[in-house]
């Protein structure tokens, strides 16, 4: 058996053939050719501080079925970079494409130029092109890569990163495994694009149907249950619209693996094993669990954190997690399940192959209640139709809805322009002017409420919800890891208090697959979001839609409000925004240049939820804005 300390010899005697992993890529791996070597979790893997990688489209097998991938030298995922920190490193990527690539550095922190985004940081590789990235290692911990070109992250453009800390870990484990997460489809995405473009909820086939209508009269009554439907009709969704596409038209992955593959990672018994767990998906959050076996957190988005034990976590696209599980001599099943629990999938950690475990059947589906609305104002709901006397009122949290404060104002119609083929390297920033029309990021502060056509839904009540395990996971037999549940390991290295605080909400159209900041698509923003060098902000988030949003934020690293004043706050680059949730993140503005700031749903993103920071040394008066600053004023 092989472990973490013998791993580098062991490969050295036997060629870098590992007998410790169930199944290796469904591809050639490049390293039986160019002399690399496969990490313990079948992945290639480059090591060093300088190599190349290429860029190449590719026939692939997902669980047995040829499908038409981007991968990166020859390997879906991509290879596992093993860096350390305190190294410069210099990548040369090549694009073999037809047309132009990229790789942005997710969660790495780096010089702007290098942060790989098309139109924003560089102009992109052009077909047959060659760009090198030169930076130096400032971190430790799990990270992963991916383009930011088009669609191509859907088509397997994404790999995973470890950087190893210079002065070791602060927790012991014998053996790790990389778990990349991911959801394929074999439909081209942008055809799939366009699909949600035309009907938003078009691959959500979990709709209640006629049973489950007779089920809630039962339960409920006529009345209460017309009136439900009535109002989720109004709204144009349903209550199982939690994910834009599901698993009835994904397979999901693990390390390029589906299901079916039933990936298997081998440890000894005694051991402690290190999971470091990455979600490289399009479109997909999960559900983690190892049942029968506790997990104990040790790392979230790469920095890490205090150990806490949980038995299941939600991870958002782009989130990683690590953890250390000390697994008994048997078979045990490590269970993704889509949020929606509409697909699953899986792999075996066994003491040996051949081994299996239980598969645990799919769960009843979730659905979204009167919280998940935060007491929303719905602009052109018809409340006339509806018979609040009879609705059933005991899932709405009264304390927490403003009655009062709930309008029922029509949005302005307007014509819709599809920017399906948005691409940022074709966005002339330059070109976009200082004007806002007075109505740049900090002014969107007296503004809240914003109602256009990107609007359909107004959070009137929003509430912190960081201390709920996420949407599915609020009443499992089990321990749900929550964000309050994270705390920081070591100090927090800012401790200033923020100097003013900016709203953000997060804004959608369903009907027309608008997403959108303050009701704006990227493409309809005239400015930039300017911060002024090393300002302490805090940066408040309101989610006006009825969608969990995973936002992220370049080039730095913001520290979770979780307890205000702690200096322990959990540190992340990217975070979940519940339905119906208001929380904040206090940043540090310490890195010059543009950065990306968008939802990591990859076709909201697309779609026009985007933005652009821009640091500078200093900040004209238009580009300050009037921000609130933390006393109130404005």
């Amino acid at each position: 058996m092989l472990n973490r300390r013998n791993f580098l010899k062991t490969t050295a005697a036997t060629g870098g053939f590992i007998a410790g992993v169930g199944l290796l890529p469904q591809m050639l791996p490049a390293w039986a050719q160019s002399g690399g070597r496969a990490d313990l979790s079948g992945l290639n893997v480059l090591s060093g501080t300088e190599y190349d990688l290429y860029v190449d489209k590719k026939r692939v097998l997902i669980d047995g079925k040829p499908g038409n991938g981007i991968v990166v030298n020859d390997q879906l995922p991509a290879p596992l970079l093993r860096w350390k920190e305190g190294d410069d490193i210099t990548i040369r990527v090549k694009n073999n494409l037809d047309v132009d690539t990229s790789i942005h550095w997710h969660g790495i922190l780096l010089p702007f130029q290098m942060d790989g985004v098309p139109g924003v940081t560089f102009p992109g590789i052009k077909p047959g092109e060659t760009f090198t990235y030169k930076f130096p290692l400032l971190q430790a911990g799990t990270y992963w890569y991916h383009s930011h070109s088009g669609l191509q992250e859907q088509s397997g453009h994404y790999g995973p990163i470890v950087i190893e800390p210079k002065d070791g870990y602060p927790q012991e484990f014998d053996r790790e495994y990389v778990m990349v997460l991911s959801d394929w489809t074999f439909e081209n995405p942008h055809r799939l694009f366009d699909k949600l473009k035309k009907m938003g909820h078009g691959f959500n086939y979990q709709q209640r149907d006629l049973a489950e209508f007779l089920s809630d009269v039962r339960k409920n009554g006529l009345g209460a249950t017309m009136a439900d439907r009535n109002m989720w009709g109004a709204m144009r969704m349903t209550p199982t619209d939690l994910s834009d596409v599901t698993g009835a038209s994904y397979t999901y992955l693990i390390n390029g693996h589906g299901p079916e593959d039933n990936w298997t990672g081998i440890f000894s018994p005694g051991e402690k094993v290190r999971l470091r767990i990455i979600n490289a998906s399009a479109m997909t959050i999960f559900n983690v669990r190892i049942p029968d076996l506790p997990m104990t957190v040790v790392q979230a988005d790469g920095l890490d954190v205090k150990p806490v034990e949980t038995d299941e976590f939600q991870i958002g696209v782009a989130e990683t997690y690590d953890v250390i599980i000390e697994p008994e001599t048997r078979a045990y099943t490590f269970m993704c399940e889509s949020i929606e629990r509409a697909g699953y999938v899986r792999a075996t950690l066994a003491p040996q192959l051949g081994m299996t475990a239980d598969v645990p059947a799919l769960r009843e589906r979730p659905k979204l209640t009167m919280k998940d609305m935060g007491g929303m104002d719905h602009g052109d709901m018809d409340h006339g139709n509806l018979d609040m006397g009879e609705m059933d009122h005991s899932q709405m949290n009264h304390e927490e809805m403003d009655h009062a404060t709930m309008g029922h104002t029509m949005p302005e119609p307007e014509p819709d322009v599809d920017h399906s083929q948005m691409d940022h390297s074709q966005m002339d920033h330059a070109a976009m002017g200082d004007d806002m029309s007075g109505m740049d990021m900090g002014e969107m502060q007296a503004h809240s409420h914003i109602k256009n056509h990107g609007v359909v839904n107004t959070a009137m009540a929003p509430v912190s919800r960081l201390g709920e395990p996420g949407i599915g996971l609020e009443n499992v037999p089990h321990r749900a890891l929550t964000y309050m549940d994270l705390e920081a390991l070591i100090m927090n290295p800012d401790m200033r208090t923020p100097e003013r605080e900016i709203e953000l909400h997060l804004t959608s159209n369903m009907e027309r697959y608008m997403w959108s900041f303050d009701g704006l698509k990227f493409s309809e923003v005239k400015d930039n979001i300017y911060f002024k060098k090393d300002e302490r902000i805090r940066l408040t988030m309101v989610n006006d839609t009825m969608m969990p949003h995973p936002i992220h934020l370049h080039g730095m690293f913001f520290d979770v409000v979780t307890v205000d004043g702690s200096h322990f706050k959990p540190r992340k680059h990217t975070i979940i925004v519940k339905p119906g949730e208001k929380l904040s993140v206090d940043i540090t503005t310490d890195a010059i240049g543009d950065w990306a700031f968008h939802c990591h749903l990859m076709y909201h993103m697309h779609a026009g939820m985007f933005r652009v920071v821009s640091i500078r040394e200093q900040l004209t008066h238009q580009q300050m804005g009037h921000h609130m600053d933390m006393g109130g004023a404005s």
